[in-house]
């Protein structure tokens, strides 16, 4: 709600403003997926359902994303995971 009060006081349209506040949503649920990944991570198995989790509600760039990051911070511990969920 914040973003949209401050959308309001400048020349925006009400389509501009639900394109960018899809855009926050959107960002925020990557974000937090991340996070949850990463409280996870010392369980396999926990590790593994929360990560589908994720790449059932996240957009296809999102996803991409998610991937990287995944790879870069968890390759060398769930590696056969991270291959099982992104295949």
């Amino acid at each position: 709600m914040f973003f949209l009060n401050i959308c309001r006081a400048h020349t925006f349209t009400a389509a501009m403003i639900r394109d960018l506040n899809n855009q926050l949503i959107i960002f925020s649920m990557l974000n937090y997926s991340k996070t949850i990944l990463s409280c996870v991570s010392f369980d396999a198995m926990l590790f593994e359902k929360e990560l589908r989790k994720a790449l059932r509600m996240l957009l296809a760039d999102e996803i991409t994303e998610l991937r990287n990051w995944c790879y870069e911070k968890f390759r060398s511990c769930y590696a056969d995971i991270l291959e099982r969920c992104f295949a």
